[in-house]
């Protein structure tokens, strides 16, 4: 496995060794051992989603609070995505700051996001199946959404000009009343 660092400290790109022939292929996607020893430390995985989205869905930006905060290892085993993480530690020296990238089935990427990040992706392709690992479970009464399109982030989501929201997705709240909120309780 590669593993490429982006320039938000922690969060990585993980990118398998394929082996393929006229057959098909084959690739190890998960390895606990490889995974800890990418991101140097031991992380637990408690489940696993999937979620199937057709074109132009966007899903995000999602985050849990303490103490239900959530790292993912995402990707995309059919179609295309491109997925986006938001550093909002907010003692982060890159508080606010994004990293995106197109994950799909071909080039059968994986993205790290720590927790303290909220997340999110929006669908390049007719239908997309997206999978993750969470190293907490669900819990909706922590779950906040900050909005996609908020100003201050400026996340640029490329072609996708009116996607299609879910009712949280569309209501999510700003960057600065996060910040607000967090900064307001002392965390």
């Amino acid at each position: 496995m590669d593993v490429i660092t982006t320039k938000i400290p922690g969060l990585l790109i993980l990118e398998p060794k394929v082996f393929g022939d006229e057959r098909g292929f084959f690739f190890e996607s998960f390895s606990q051992k490889n995974f800890e020893d990418a991101i140097g430390r031991k992380v637990s995985f408690v489940q696993d989603n999937h979620s199937k989205s057709s074109k132009g869905v966007l899903r995000g930006l999602h985050f849990q609070k303490e103490p239900f905060s959530q790292g993912k290892l995402v990707r995309c085993v059919v179609g295309e995505v491109f997925d986006v993480a938001v550093d909002i530690r907010v003692d982060s020296p890159t508080l606010g700051q994004w990293v995106g990238i197109n994950i799909s089935a071909q080039n059968k990427r994986q993205l790290w996001i720590p927790e303290g990040f909220a997340h999110g992706f929006v669908t390049l392709s007719d239908t997309v199946e997206f999978l993750y690992k969470t190293t907490n479970y669900y819990n909706p009464e922590s779950e906040v959404t900050i909005a996609w399109d908020d100003p201050e982030l400026n996340i640029k989501w490329g072609s996708v000009i009116t996607p299609l929201l879910s009712g949280k997705d569309g209501n999510g709240i700003s960057f600065q009343q996060f910040k607000q909120e967090r900064l307001g309780h002392g965390k």
